[in-house]
């Protein structure tokens, strides 16, 4: 199925300083974050960003400190004001919006859910999740009624008359997710949502978040520093790099194929075999020989060098959903473990 693109930025660029659109025509022109810093003294925060986010799928957008990835979240919702670009949700270029219909946009299109929890301390746990249908205007009781809803869904249930002090990190995030979720909004924006956490309260986190969007289908921004984190949320994976994208696709693709060397080196740490998919390597259309079994398309490498005990002479029938989609062939499988700079890298070694 072919989503609708529900969120759009073309050409958008940000330059922080007294006059960025003095120098905006020398960052058009090619000078570099670096150059405009020394030269003119305004630092370039996004680059010509083009990024086309799907109805009902997961972006992730990640990099390294500095690269820009909160900036551009923060563009969304119009934190921040761009120097330049565009941005439509829904076809609707929300940098025409007045002040009014900002906050109306605010309120009912999009949520938020914040890297440091953002509860407020005085106010119940209900309270907190109910926040942003009070912020609406509605009444005590549904607003209640739809906060105990999802207060139950993240796993609070009977902690609704506690405050946030009194509960854990990852309890004070599945508030902040069930406030996101009450909001009942098209759009969930998480700045390093999980960021804080300790590692498997994280992990448990992300596995809740893959949990309620099988089933709500909610169009999510996620800003991430963590590449296993941005691989096992991805629908699709933007990679920022001083400002810029670096490479944008399915997370799956950009793994097997990565774009230059900065790419390489960035995911060349990756347990491969943990995070690969049998659908990004299996061949379409007719089994092959010595089929030994099926698999899921879905299905971990990981799983499948277990399943066959490591014999690459096997070959396994791939379904999805029970039906034959292709064919995996354990040469390949062990193929693909091998990062493409490495495979390169032999390449050019034979004589």
């Amino acid at each position: 199925m072919t989503r609708k693109t529900q969120l759009s930025i073309r050409g958008l660029y940000k330059i922080f300083g007294a006059r960025p659109q003095t120098v905006l025509p020398h960052v058009l022109a090619g000078m570099g974050k670096a150059e405009l810093l020394q030269k003119h003294g305004h630092v370039l925060g996004l680059q010509n960003i083009n990024v086309d986010m799907k109805a009902g799928e997961i972006t992730v957008v990640m990099g390294l400190s500095g690269s820009g990835k909160s900036t551009l979240i923060r563009h969304v919702n119009r934190l921040i004001e761009p120097t330049a670009g565009e941005i439509e949700i829904d076809g609707q270029n929300i940098l025409t919006l007045s002040a009014a219909e900002l906050l109306r946009f605010r309120q009912t299109k999009m949520s938020m859910v914040f890297q440091k929890f953002a509860l407020f301390p005085h106010r119940t746990v209900l309270q907190n999740a109910a926040m942003a249908l009070e912020v609406r205007g509605e009444s005590t009781s549904e607003r209640e009624a739809e906060a105990v809803k999802w207060l139950d869904r993240v796993g609070l249930a009977g902690f609704e008359g506690h405050y946030p002090h009194q509960l854990s990190g990852g309890m004070q995030q599945r508030v902040g997710i069930a406030r996101a979720l009450a909001s009942n909004s098209d759009i969930m924006l998480m700045d390093e949502a999980f960021s804080a956490l300790d590692p498997l309260i994280r992990t448990d986190m992300q596995n809740l978040l893959l949990e309620l969007q099988t089933e709500l289908h909610k169009t999510i921004v996620f800003i991430t520093h963590d590449l296993d984190e941005a691989l096992k949320l991805a629908d699709h994976l933007v990679i920022l790099k001083d400002g810029a994208v670096v490479q944008q696709g399915e997370p799956q693709e950009i793994l097997l194929n990565p774009a230059d060397p900065y790419i390489e080196d960035f995911v060349g740490d990756i347990n491969r075999a943990r995070v690969l998919r049998v659908r990004s390597i299996m061949h379409p259309g007719e089994d092959g020989d010595h089929i030994a079994g099926e698999v899921d398309q879905n299905a971990t490498l990981e799983s499948v060098i277990e399943l066959s005990g490591g014999d690459t002479q096997k070959n396994y029938r791939v379904c999805a959903e029970g039906v034959p989609v292709g064919f995996l062939d354990m040469k390949e499988l062990v193929k693909a473990l091998v990062p493409a700079h490495a495979n390169a890298s032999r390449s050019g070694d034979i004589r």
